[in-house]
């Protein structure tokens, strides 16, 4: 045990550290000033940066107030005429808030709706994020005026998988969001449109990954699929299929050739098509 009573305190790392022999005292305390502003390159020198990262549509960018409506601030009970007058604030408070163009969606269904839609499918949460973050983009030019709540969400949830290229159908999202699949993708189209937003389509190989991972197949079949797509690409013939349809019936001829067979009911309901494609 160390007997010095020389000891440093480190701002930067959070910790009290003894100045001959390194030992480390305390750790992960919380420092009642900031660390120094440090010269580096890219830095104003302004302090700026200080602090835990937050998210865009993460935290709450404003200062809310709570209002009770059996209490005032002093611990009074409040009368009825007292208490209704407290009643329509919140409210009102609450809508304007809601209402705010560019400001978070915390007092907002979109962003309920959202987390629960990313909930259902497995998304990340920085696709969320990015869900988020143009939902509000979108609703700033007014381009969900006249729709539906679920099909906004629908439209940025599936346009944030498509830029983050995360296999998710159109299907899919609009189950998700319980929206009309027709809906959810005009709504895309015209949040596309409007935004500017370019959003890369999301190749085969990366639905060949997802569905050969939900099927537990091996890698030397996840190969082959591989290959015959590639070779299927270059068939004339075969230009005007549905991508999905073509993987799921090249995943269902490769694991049978490779002694890993699915029936075709599994690899249907995996895929999200029928049997009969």
């Amino acid at each position: 045990m160390c007997r010095s009573t020389h000891r440093i305190a480190d701002p930067i790392h959070s910790e009290v550290h003894c100045a001959e022999c390194g030992l480390v005292f305390e750790q992960g305390e919380l420092l009642a000033t900031p660390p120094p502003i440090t010269d580096a390159p890219g830095s104003d020198g302004s302090g700026r940066g200080i602090g835990p990262f937050a998210r865009p549509g993460g935290t709450r960018r404003i200062l809310g107030s709570t209002l009770s409506l059996a209490r005032d601030g002093q611990g009074k009970r409040l009368d009825w005429h007292r208490r209704y007058e407290f009643q329509h604030l919140r409210r009102v408070m609450q809508r304007q808030t809601a209402r705010v163009a560019d400001g978070p969606l915390d007092r907002s269904p979109a962003r309920s709706d959202i987390a629960l839609a990313a909930e259902r499918m497995g998304l990340p949460p920085v696709v969320v994020a990015e869900a988020e973050e143009i939902y509000r983009e979108a609703r700033v030019h007014g381009l969900f005026r006249g729709r539906s709540l679920p099909a906004s969400v629908g439209a940025a949830v599936y346009a944030a998988c498509r830029r983050y290229s995360i296999p998710r159908t159109l299907g899919e999202v609009a189950v998700a969001v319980n929206a009309r699949r027709s809906e959810v993708g005009r709504t895309f189209k015209v949040v596309q449109r409007g935004c500017g937003l370019r959003v890369p389509g999301v190749g085969t190989k990366a639905f060949l990954t997802r569905y050969a991972q939900e099927l537990a197949l091996s890698p030397k079949v996840r190969s082959n699929v591989e290959s015959m797509l590639d070779a299927a690409r270059q068939d004339p013939e075969l230009s005007g299929l549905s991508p999905h349809g073509l993987v799921a019936a090249l995943i269902y001829l490769a694991a049978e050739q490779n002694g890993e067979r699915r029936s075709r009911a599994q690899v249907a309901r995996v895929t999200t098509v029928t049997e009969v494609t």
